[in-house]
């Protein structure tokens, strides 16, 4: 009697995947590493593009934040989680906005340690000029490419993801009150 054959490899070489993650949950992670990276390269491209007339990607994104922050200022260690950027990163891009003029620093009153970082009017002028040319950009690289009910269906598979992200990556009030 012949012994069975061994059974077949999985397709992929190496380590198995742990669980929560197969090859359809690995695939549509490649998808959206992908889709990020170059959509944003492409956006940056045209911002560059624009010269003078636009603030680069990463410049905006502070600014937005602020822009959109009670009395247009937040803690550099707010601001530095709603970029996603690290403090030490942040730091040296808010100097370079400083040093524009599009923000300011301020101490806060309340945490001698902390400071506030606060949008100006030049930084309010920045965006509203950047606005139509990120506008084009964002619907040039990625809304022509997709339908009204696409859209709504990426936003309905991203938004839990973001937000279990944002819950994950708020630290503990008692860390908070350690780092300042």
């Amino acid at each position: 009697m012949d012994a069975d054959p061994a059974p077949e490899p999985p397709a992929r070489r190496g380590p198995q995947l742990p669980p929560g993650l197969d090859d359809v949950r690995l695939a549509a992670w490649r998808a959206l590493l992908t889709a990020h990276a170059l959509l944003v390269a492409h956006i940056e491209e045209d911002l560059t593009r624009a010269g003078e007339r636009a603030v680069p990607l990463t410049w905006y994104d502070v600014l937005i934040e602020l822009r959109e922050a009670p009395e247009h200022r937040l803690r550099q260690r707010d601001l530095a989680r709603a970029v996603l950027l690290t403090r030490s990163g942040l730091s040296r891009l808010v100097d370079r906005l400083e040093a524009a003029g599009l923000v300011r620093r301020a101490p806060d009153p309340a945490d001698r340690r902390g400071a506030f970082v606060i949008l100006t009017e030049e930084g309010r002028h920045a965006l509203r000029r950047t606005w139509p040319l990120y506008a084009q950009a964002i619907a040039r690289h990625f809304g022509v490419h997709l339908s009204d009910d696409g859209a709504r269906a990426l936003t309905d598979l991203l938004q839990p993801l973001a937000d279990a992200a944002r819950a994950a990556a708020r630290p503990s009030s008692s860390a908070d009150a350690r780092t300042g």
